[in-house]
């Protein structure tokens, strides 16, 4: 079970009065997992000016769609699946430019501030040069606790697909750092 299914006990009574047309409870709903669905736009667009357009697109997406909602999944899961393919549509739309702001928030077995910050700029570095499906398993799964059957739901994919991307993930990463040694 993913790290958010938790939550969706606490949030059936605010889907439900979403759905019967309670704007607040969306709002509250959006609210509650704004941060981490930007954060996870911003790693695939990587251009935060493109974030606010591509999250208002998927909010808006997300309220039409709500009445559709059925709760096979936790509202997280369902809103970071509208999120990503909307990202993915805005990708189509046009192509993302690398810039050296992206940064992800990694838990580092490093002891000490230094080499934490280090770390989590070698990290961030190896994120940047992944394709947007790679990074966002990445993300999911190592950055958000993700376990891989819920980042396949939020991706709308297999979950040996997650597996796969992961693994070529961690594959491009060990070239990455023999190319970067040498």
């Amino acid at each position: 079970m993913d790290s958010t299914a938790a939550m969706s006990a606490s949030e059936q009574p605010l889907v439900l009065r979403a759905q019967a047309g309670d704007d607040r409870a969306f709002a509250e709903l959006v609210a509650r997992h704004d941060d981490r669905l930007r954060s996870l736009a911003r790693r695939v667009l990587r251009d935060p000016d493109r974030v606010d357009d591509a999250m208002q697109d998927a909010y808006l997406k997300a309220f039409r769609g709500l009445a559709r909602f059925r709760a096979d999944s936790s509202v997280a899961t369902w809103l970071y699946r509208i999120a990503y393919n909307t990202c993915l549509d805005e990708l189509r739309r046009r192509p993302v430019l690398v810039g050296a702001d992206d940064r992800v928030e990694v838990a580092c077995p490093v002891i000490g501030p230094a080499e934490t910050a280090v770390a989590k700029v070698e990290a961030a570095a190896l994120l940047d040069r992944l394709g947007p499906e790679l990074r966002a398993a990445v993300v999911l799964v190592h950055g958000y606790g993700f376990d891989y059957a819920g980042a396949a739901r939020a991706l709308n994919v297999p979950a040996g697909t997650i597996a796969s991307r992961l693994n070529r993930a961690r594959s491009r990463a060990r070239q990455e750092m023999t190319r970067d040694a040498a």
